[in-house]
């Protein structure tokens, strides 16, 4: 089953080497706000100049709040597959090795301990 679904999923993840990545990374934050428990939005993955877009601009356009401010502490942490990667991770890179099978990059935003 395994070789099947890759068979299949293996074209869905392949993109011309002239577009530097998929057209849109697939998405959905998951918060602990009751007014909107999750986000999801198209995201390109390459900005307009051709740079590619990290985990942390992803961040700062569609939930700013889960981000520490510049001078601040950090308040909370970004999980993806029970591990929390750098900010300046590159979407692209995420979305090819830490998709769930939908093709979803599943972002969880949780809230640090407070002492």
């Amino acid at each position: 089953r395994f070789d099947q679904f890759w068979a299949i999923n293996r074209k869905l993840m392949e993109y011309p080497a002239e577009e530097n990545g998929f057209r849109y990374i697939p998405f959905r934050i998951y918060q602990t706000t009751t007014e909107r428990p999750f986000i999801q939005k198209l995201f390109r993955p390459v900005a307009a100049d051709g740079q590619l877009h990290t985990l942390g601009d992803l961040l700062r356009e569609v939930c700013p709040s889960a981000l520490a401010p510049e001078d601040g502490e950090k308040k909370n942490q970004v999980m993806i597959h029970g591990i929390e990667p750098m900010l300046e991770t590159p979407l692209q890179w995420l979305s090819e090795h830490l998709s769930y099978p939908d093709n979803f990059l599943h972002i969880s935003i949780i809230p640090q301990p407070t002492d």
